[in-house]
């Protein structure tokens, strides 16, 4: 039998094995609670949206949705008030409705949403300075493109063919065709 105080042990590396196994118990302790939230969130009952309050009135809401075409979602940025569902927009059609219903004309709810909200509230901003380059801004970038385009294609038709032709030291020296016509 042989003695085992001569033969070499394997050292473990102490300092690295606690880390990994804190790192594993993490992992655990993350994909648990991603599983916990899940089975919670999987369980609970749909249910619908409440449907928002309309006037009594079909004449009023008809009115009501015609200023709302009129206004932008604050939120959304890219529907009108009577397009989204967002809680401010409930919230901007509940306060038109309101305005109606006090005798306010159409001019005048609008005129107080601006007043309250500034220009970023009509779905149609007027032409003014501040907004004149919204306005002229997308016009002015299409003519400079073209121009650009029309500058270019006139050089490149103002050239010669042997141009557009690669010159022989900017060929690849595996090129078979290089190697053929020396």
């Amino acid at each position: 039998m042989r003695d085992r105080r001569n033969l070499p042990t394997a050292r473990v590396d102490h300092a690295t094995r606690p880390a990994g196994r804190r790192l594993l118990a993490g992992m655990s302790a993350v994909l648990a609670l991603a599983a916990l939230l899940w089975l919670a969130t999987a369980q609970l009952p749909v249910r619908a949206a409440e449907a928002p309050l309309v006037a009594a009135n079909p004449q009023l809401e008809a009115r009501m949705l015609a200023i709302a075409t009129e206004l932008r979602c604050l939120v959304c940025q890219n529907q009108t008030i009577a397009d989204s569902h967002a809680p401010l927009a409930l919230d901007l059609r509940q306060q038109v409705r309101e305005l109606i219903e006090k005798g306010k004309t159409d001019a005048e709810i609008i005129a107080y949403m601006t007043d309250r909200y500034g220009d970023f509230v009509l779905y149609r901003p007027p032409f003014k300075t501040t907004t004149a380059l919204l306005w002229v801004g997308p016009g002015v970038l299409l003519v400079a493109g073209l121009a650009v385009l029309v500058l270019v294609l006139r050089r490149r038709s103002r050239l010669s063919a042997d141009r557009f032709e690669p010159e022989p030291d900017d060929q690849d020296p595996g090129d078979p065709r290089r190697a053929a016509s020396n």
